[in-house]
């Protein structure tokens, strides 16, 4: 495992991605590209398309896909950080690590809430948020990004506080209802001057989980009017189905799906979202790590549960923890567009796994095997010691 800072590939450094078997965009709108070759320049995507048709000359790094799949990393919505790639929730290390071997390349922080000792005075609270962004700006463990630094709000904060936030460079809040605001109204004020300040905000939904939360149900999560419905299929514990079926038909916000969560609920989600012409909408998180331990294949998992037993297409079910999250959470990640980050996982259909072809593979509710992830237009990980073995390996020809 390579624990780094982050690090910013020479502005003329070449990525050619060659021989991809399949491309999936991160768009729903749009999901297969009609392409076999992708360049990155700078970490940045610059083009893609047939490879005949493609300026290839000047490569610094050479990928060989072999016929693999290659799609936009995948992004965990929902995760709960505390300090480098250790988890005091399950004393397990390295677990960020495990998720890259996952295909996750992007993880969002629902809250540091796990640190032991958390403060929860104003003064505290500010200072953790603001030291968490800042460690995992400037570490990257084994490369993976992780958006964290997001304080659960208390009573007594004021809007100055979110005005100090935001200057020092925390764009998240934690979950809403983890603190000791419960009320919507109260919630629904802090909630417009983190928005104001450019902060985005997330609701815990559900029941308790961890002690000193309480159930918040679909009147507050309409009331607080957060930018992420988070594990709307409850973390764990879920609502009733008629208050599921609201918050579908009330919100604009991001619908997160958890692998933590409910996996009846998340169903009735995705059936009623998809009745609603919202399934844009839907985005996926693990809730890890957690009392159930920690999920390096959540995301893959619930892609795969949602295309089998929701009957998406694969290709649809991939967005959801892609470019739908991209978008949702405003990031320059998730989708293989003009000036988006090179962070993508080559993927294969597992060796021996029924169906045709790796879309039909998940369609039948089996895990693709991971080859290799890229972030930045730089090889972070290589086969994956955690999914089942892929049938054919990209390689790297020249770096």
């Amino acid at each position: 495992m390579a624990d780094t800072a982050p690090q910013t590939l020479d502005s003329t450094h070449k990525l050619v991605i060659r021989n991809i078997g399949l491309m999936l965009s991160g768009k729903i709108e749009n999901p297969i590209l009609d392409a076999d070759c992708l360049i990155a320049v700078g970490g940045k995507i610059t083009a893609w398309g047939r490879e005949a048709d493609m300026d290839t000359e000047g490569t610094d790094t050479l990928i060989d896909a072999n016929g693999c799949t290659l799609a936009p990393g995948l992004i965990d919505s929902h995760v709960h950080p505390v300090v480098g790639d250790y988890t005091p929730r399950q004393q397990q290390l390295h677990w960020i690590d495990s998720t890259l071997h996952g295909g996750v390349t992007t993880l969002i922080s629902a809250g540091e809430v796990h640190m032991p000792g958390r403060p929860k005075d104003i003064v505290g609270l500010k200072a953790m948020a603001i030291a968490s962004q800042r460690w995992y700006e400037n570490f990257r463990p084994s490369g993976v990004k992780v958006h964290a630094g997001a304080p659960v709000i208390e009573h007594g904060m004021v809007e100055e506080d979110f005005a100090d936030l935001a200057k020092a460079g925390v764009k998240l809040l934690g979950e809403v209802g983890l603190g000791t605001v419960k009320d919507g109204k109260t919630a629904r004020q802090m909630v417009d001057w983190a928005r104001k300040y450019g902060i985005q905000s997330t609701i815990h939904t559900g029941g308790p989980s961890i002690p000193g939360s309480g159930l918040i149900d679909a009147d507050m999560v309409m009331e607080t009017g957060t930018d992420v419905v988070g594990h709307i299929n409850g973390g764990h514990s879920a609502l009733p189905d008629d208050q599921i079926i609201c918050l579908c038909e009330g919100c604009k916000a991001g619908l997160e799906i958890v692998h933590n969560g409910n996996e009846r609920a998340a169903l009735l989600t995705l059936n009623t979202t998809r009745e609603l012409g919202k399934l844009d909408q839907v985005i996926l998180g693990t809730d890890g790590p957690a009392g159930s331990g920690v999920q390096p294949l959540g995301i893959l998992r619930m892609i795969a549960m949602l295309s089998s037993l929701g009957n998406v297409p694969a290709e649809v079910a991939f967005c959801f923890g892609t470019g739908n999250t991209a978008r949702q959470r405003e990031l320059d990640t998730g989708m293989i567009e003009t000036g988006m980050c090179a962070d993508f996982v080559l993927m294969d259909q597992a060796q021996h796994a029924p169906g045709k072809t790796i879309l039909e593979s998940v369609q039948l509710g089996n895990l693709p095997g991971v080859g290799m992830t890229i972030i930045d237009g730089r090889v972070t990980s290589q086969r994956s010691r955690n999914t089942p073995p892929a049938g054919r390996i990209p390689e790297v020809v020249r770096q």
